[in-house]
């Protein structure tokens, strides 16, 4: 164990747990974690992470704090407002926990640009609201054998599921293609409750911490879905597609797509 008097102080309540320990804790301050979109997910997704002591944060975003955007993102404040995300979420982790080193990305990722952004981090999360980048991320996580932790948000509801390529299914495998535009109404246009948007971001750190330490069952080839006016969750099993085009043994999709032009992109998650 490497950790300092004050490092033993602040994660006393995680140390002293059967499966965690001194020596996971160094794990988790070893851990590099990425998080796409500092939004509804991202938020409490990456608040979570860095109070658990997740020694590097990568924080991707393109937008700029709106006041719409704090009902739900909760690493943003009101003076934040017209602030970038990745900067606003840079601050807030900084005084939450000086320990994790965060990395910003102000960008926003495609083919070009995602697989050098991904290649530095050991687990992706993804936080974003829209599915061309949702099928981006995915494919790029299989073709670097990233771990990826996906959760998806509308209105009462949420979904959650941990994807671990050649272990189980993708994305792709639960959802083959981008559905057409104006197929699937956007948070901005169906709204969302914030705090089904707290619940699904918590248990997608929750995942990523489990994977760090190697303990429990992640969600691999399972997925959970929420339901916030009964307060309940189910589990379904998704197996893998063996026909997979991106993650079976035989693959049709080998480069990366950018799918701007066969669906909209809500900015706003």
């Amino acid at each position: 164990m490497n950790l300092n008097e004050q490092q033993i102080d602040r994660y006393s309540r995680q140390i002293i747990l059967p499966h965690v320990g001194g020596k996971g804790q160094d794990k988790i301050l070893n851990a590099k974690v990425l998080v796409v979109g500092t939004g509804g997910l991202g938020a409490p997704s990456a608040l979570y992470l860095a109070a658990a002591g997740i020694g590097t944060i990568g924080l991707v975003d393109c937008d700029k704090v709106e006041l719409n955007n704090l009902q739900r993102q909760i690493i943003h404040t009101t003076p934040d407002v017209g602030m970038l995300k990745t900067d606003s979420g840079k601050k807030r982790i900084a005084a939450l926990n000086p320990d994790v080193n965060v990395i910003t990305h102000n960008l926003r990722l495609t083919s070009k640009n995602i697989l050098e952004v991904i290649k530095d981090y050991d687990i992706v999360i993804d936080g974003t609201d829209n599915f061309p980048t949702r099928f981006l991320i995915n494919d790029a996580c299989v073709m670097s054998k990233k771990f990826l932790i996906h959760a998806g948000i509308f209105r009462f509801d949420g979904q959650i599921m941990t994807i671990a390529p050649k272990e189980g299914p993708c994305y792709r495998c639960l959802f083959p293609e981008p559905p057409p535009p104006g197929a699937v109404p956007s948070c901005q246009e169906g709204g969302i409750l914030g705090a089904v948007a707290g619940i699904l971001g918590v248990l997608q750190a929750n995942e990523a911490l489990k994977l760090v330490l190697g303990i429990g069952e992640p969600l691999i080839g399972k997925l959970l879905i929420f339901d916030a006016l009964s307060s309940s969750f189910r589990t379904v099993k998704v197996p893998r597609d063996k026909d997979c085009s991106v993650c079976s043994d035989h693959p049709t999709i080998t480069e990366l797509i950018d799918y701007e032009q066969f669906c909209s992109i809500d900015k706003n998650k």
